[in-house]
């Protein structure tokens, strides 16, 4: 555990030397993998206490139960399609993600963990395209131009 402790306090020093030469905190979380509030935190941090604050210990909370080797795994499933892990569509939910946890590593996460963990990964949410795979936008442009306003004057006729 210490191995990784020192890990996340290279990160930490590595990302204050960072705000120290002027970089933007965004940039910085990018940088180092972590979330852009962590940056802001750990600015608040050097800004009151020097780059020496940033180079103690701040875990809080519990341990993790999940090791560095079950988030290794864990991504390497996500990336797979969840098709491939006995889901019905191609669409990976917290729903989803939590019950392969729990398969895999027989750890129970609540959905807010899970979503702490997924952007832990390097993972983000992102909502799918309503559009059909299908769709002929020549098509759709077509029906907009000649359709669409027919059935508008259709209406406001009526309306009147």
């Amino acid at each position: 555990m210490a191995t990784k402790l020192d890990e996340v306090t290279k990160r930490r020093t590595r990302a204050g030397r960072m705000l120290q030469r002027g970089m933007a905190p965004a940039k910085v979380a990018e940088r180092v993998g972590v979330a852009r509030q962590t940056v802001y935190t750990w600015k608040r941090v050097l800004d009151e206490d020097g780059i020496d604050a940033l180079r103690e210990s701040r875990r809080t909370g519990p341990q993790s139960k999940l090791d560095e080797a079950a988030r290794v795994r864990l991504r390497e499933v996500l990336l797979e399609s969840p098709t491939a892990h006995g889901f019905g569509t191609e669409l990976w939910t917290l729903k989803r993600i939590r019950q392969v946890i729990q398969r895999l590593f027989g750890v129970r996460h609540s959905d807010v963990h899970v979503w702490r963990l997924l952007g832990q990964l390097g993972f983000s949410s992102q909502k799918p395209e309503k559009r059909a795979v299908e769709r002929d936008e020549g098509a759709v442009r077509a029906w907009k131009r000649r359709t669409w306003p027919t059935l508008k004057k259709k209406r406001n006729a009526k309306a009147a």
